[in-house]
């Protein structure tokens, strides 16, 4: 065989390998999620994919018989050409019996990083930059490929497969999807601009409601407002213009003896009618979810599904009100400022970049949010950041209380009756960089 026909030889073996390696990486890295997608839209060759990924031993053992055959035979091949060529050209230099090692040396050097570099390296990370494109690209000849080494392929994952039952080893691929693996995506699509920063957090707030508890986001108790079945209309006027809440219970004598709600809604046609707002009675009072403060957002967004109600009373395990949550508030959580009200107090003023005010009633996970911070120690023990000055202090807290936590100051700024009604968080950073350290004198 001349040297012109072995480089055709071994350009032929390079190619096919190449191919190999291409289709294998391309099937491999093809994302379900997208493969899905177009074969829901009708494109075959998505599902033809998916069918390899799902059974995919027998696609591979067909691939490693034809790299490792295209390798072999391409050695084969080109290895005497080569070492032909360098012994010839060497012999030009030198004499002596070393020069067909050291030919033989560079023939085997040149042949391994051709193939490593146009049947391997070149296709694989062809195959890495559009997985789910070369995969559809490659699918068909690919299985013509398969069925026609099949016997062979069949011999070689029986011997696996055996070997595999004798070590113990499970080869059943998982292909649950984690919140951490979404998490990574939203991480990746942040970076590459394809998903906003607002897009990213309204995500991570919807997955959040499967931990954060009802009292993270309720109203609480000393800021509810209710109406008595005997209310003198004068003073139901008075709380309707004072408290802008769409909503108020109705209780017999104390807050813990609820009987329903009333709409404001309703209150406001009956003054615009003329009516008498005393005697509120069963066609104005409605009935309201009682729920247990243990509950998830997420289990009482099930509750008020099955229900068809919007507002649910939360009780303790002494069956006291600890305060009220709609639907409304379980959108605010996820949503944010976006469907806040533009007049209400906020919970969270950013003094500057290194510096805020936040009220005690804030929940944690708002201020996780803000401070970018991951966790906080022993979370299941509070859910607010007065809950968490309280446990880290493990006192009454006091104006001028603080805690260092992760490279924050948490002070306490004001406190009514024993409540922590305000917070400066500050960075420890910025605060050791504006301290004046006196000199000594004599």
């Amino acid at each position: 065989m001349t040297f012109f026909q072995s480089m055709m030889v071994m350009g032929i073996l390079m190619i096919g390998g190449g191919f190999l390696a291409l289709a294998e990486i391309a099937l491999a890295g093809a994302r379900k999620v997208k493969l899905k997608i177009l074969a829901e839209s009708g494109d075959e060759r998505a599902q033809k994919v998916l069918d390899v990924q799902a059974q995919s031993a027998d696609f591979f053992a067909a691939s490693q018989i034809g790299l490792n055959a295209a390798a072999i035979l391409g050695g084969i091949v080109a290895e005497p050409a080569f070492r032909s060529f360098f012994a010839d050209f060497l012999y030009q230099f030198f004499v002596g019996a070393w020069i067909e090692k050291a030919a033989f040396g560079l023939s085997f050097l040149v042949v391994t990083m051709a193939f490593i570099l146009f049947a391997d390296f070149m296709p694989k990370r062809l195959a890495m930059i559009a997985p789910e494109k070369i995969a559809l690209a490659v699918i068909n000849p690919t299985l013509i490929y398969v069925k026609i080494c099949t016997p062979l392929a069949w011999v070689i994952n029986a011997i696996s497969n055996l070997l595999f039952r004798l070590f113990k080893v499970n080869t059943i691929r998982e292909d649950n999807v984690t919140f951490d693996d979404i998490a990574a995506v939203m991480e990746a699509g942040a970076q590459a601009g394809v998903l906003l920063k607002q897009e990213r957090h309204f995500i991570e707030n919807v997955f959040e409601l499967e931990e954060r508890t009802v009292p993270s986001s309720m109203t609480t108790r000393e800021n509810i407002v209710f109406f008595t079945p005997n209310e003198p209309e004068d003073s139901i006027r008075q709380k309707l213009a004072t408290y802008p809440f769409s909503k108020f219970l109705v209780c017999n004598e104390t807050i813990d003896q609820t009987i329903g709600y009333v709409d404001a809604k309703d209150l406001l046609v009956r003054i615009l009618n003329n009516q008498k707002l005393n005697q509120l009675n069963e066609t104005t009072i409605r009935s309201v979810l009682t729920i247990p403060d243990t509950l998830t957002l997420s289990e009482l967004l099930d509750r008020f599904r099955a229900s068809k109600e919007t507002l649910a009373v939360v009780i303790n395990e002494y069956a006291w009100v600890v305060g009220v949550i709609s639907l409304n508030d379980i959108m605010s959580t996820v949503m944010g400022d976006w469907v806040t009200p533009m007049d209400e107090v906020q919970q969270i003023i950013k003094r500057d970049n290194h510096s805020w005010l936040i009220e005690g009633s804030t929940p944690i996970e708002d201020m996780k949010h803000a401070l970018d911070l991951d966790e906080l120690p022993d979370e299941e023990n509070y859910e607010t950041v007065a809950g968490f000055m309280m446990y880290k202090l493990r006192k009454v807290p006091r104006p001028a209380d603080f805690v260092e936590f992760d490279h924050f100051k948490f002070e306490v700024v004001d406190v009514d009756h024993y409540k922590i009604d305000q917070l400066l968080v500050t960075r420890l950073s910025v605060i050791n960089e504006n301290l004046i350290i006196p000199n000594k004198t004599d």
